[in-house]
């Protein structure tokens, strides 16, 4: 079971991300890395980013629609660091920032 989210402090989070951080983590979604996204971010839009297993990224889009976040994509990925694949990954995307 994942940590609840009053033991982790989510104020160094981009603000436009923050909000859409907390629900998933709230719903037990082991969240990695998150960006509010635009110029200047390493992602073109909102973006979360989570471990979890072959299901886990329904799970996270259930989550999203059931607090009628504006899901653009859900995508599972792997990574290459150093010439090895990591992953699985999943990586949940917004149509715009919490907020916005």
């Amino acid at each position: 079971m994942s940590a609840s989210v009053d033991a982790l402090d989510l104020s160094g989070l981009d603000p436009g991300i923050r909000e859409y951080v907390r629900i998933l983590r709230d719903g037990g979604i082991e969240t990695f890395e998150s960006c509010e996204g635009g110029p200047g971010h390493c992602f073109p839009e909102p973006t979360v980013r989570f471990h979890g297993h072959r299901y886990q990224g329904f799970r996270a889009y259930a989550l999203a629609d059931e607090h009628e976040l504006p899901v653009a994509s859900l995508r599972r990925f792997w990574s290459a660091y150093r010439g090895e694949l990591e992953g699985p990954h999943w990586e949940i995307t917004f149509s715009r920032k919490d907020g916005a």
